[in-house]
């Protein structure tokens, strides 16, 4: 069990350290070859904070843990809309354009229901995950396509993500520290896995309770970010960060889990899913609301996550 304890703590701090270092090497390389900062927001940043749900998904469908996967992306999405944001709205208020809001915000929403619904029946077939996957790709073209129409604000952003990350952007060192924070990545997810299985398994817990606590720890990744920008007066880059991890989880990480590991799930808890969707509205809806969740709603969110994480035992 010690062994079990120290392999869950390291490999989660070397996951959120990795995937953290994965995301500046990106936008730094991003800068370095001159790539819109549209791409920065919606694809780099947004795709690298989902990778360890990706990974730890992926693995464990490959391992036949369909049930734990599904549980870790429901627990991962779910954190995102309640605990990240919630933390980051106790920061400082959360504010952007109503027009961004309504349109990323209604895309999430579709993303998180339309994975809903796929696992909801109680299995999960290979050709679900390739239809996933295909949605990501509309989603993508959606979401550049309307951040083109924003250029205003896209320059904005990439001023804000270089006084984040700093001036230095040599191309080489860049691509050698993504490379290096990939693998670190993967190797930290297996640690994580195992750790947290292994621990999972001596004291009994559920297949549900497990991956819930494995998609509150992947989570941690936007957490960081989110709380990084909070304090920086970021408010946009705490809803991009939010609302693409969830698409990215539902589209990009369920896909995935479906055609590593197609099969039945053997404990569907329909609730689960109900409260993953209906978070999800109601981040929106607050959102929505005067363009920015305040502190109040943020601690209804915060309440929130502990009535869900209470429903998992």
């Amino acid at each position: 069990m010690i062994i079990a304890i120290l392999s869950t703590i390291a490999g989660l701090v070397l996951l959120i350290l990795a995937s953290d270092r994965l995301v500046v090497a990106a936008v730094r390389l991003s800068k370095a070859l001159g790539v819109s900062a549209v791409l920065i927001g919606a694809l780099v940043v947004g795709l690298g904070t989902s990778l360890p749900e990706l990974l730890v998904s992926g693995l464990l469908s490959r391992d036949g843990k369909l049930d734990e996967a599904v549980a870790n992306i429901v627990g991962s999405n779910t954190a995102n809309v309640t605990l990240v944001l919630g933390l980051a709205a106790l920061l400082t208020v959360i504010s952007s354009e109503r027009r961004i809001l309504y349109r990323e915000g209604v895309l999430m929403v579709a993303a998180v229901s339309g994975y809903a619904l796929t696992v909801a029946d109680g299995r999960v077939e290979a050709w679900e995950g390739g239809a996933l996957l295909f949605a990501l790709l509309i989603a993508l073209y959606l979401m550049v396509t309307w951040s083109l129409k924003d250029a205003d604000a896209a320059n904005e952003a990439i001023v804000e993500v270089e006084e984040m990350l700093g001036d230095d952007s040599s191309t080489k060192r860049e691509v050698i520290t993504g490379f290096v924070a990939i693998v670190v990545t993967v190797g930290a997810a297996q640690l994580l896995l195992s750790g947290a299985t292994t621990i999972g398994e001596e004291m009994g817990l559920s297949a549900t309770v497990i991956g819930v606590m494995l998609g509150v720890g992947t989570s941690l990744p936007e957490m960081a970010t989110a709380l990084a920008a909070a304090r920086r007066k970021q408010a946009d880059l705490v809803i991009g960060n939010v609302l693409g991890s969830n698409i990215f989880n539902s589209l990009a990480v369920g896909g995935v889990a479906a055609l590593v590991g197609p099969g039945v799930l053997k404990d569907v808890d329909i609730r689960m899913l109900l409260v993953m969707v209906a978070t999800a509205v109601m981040a929106g809806l607050f959102a929505r609301t005067g363009g920015r969740v305040v502190r109040f709603e943020g601690a209804i969110l915060m309440l929130t996550f502990v009535g869900f994480f209470a429903l998992t035992l």
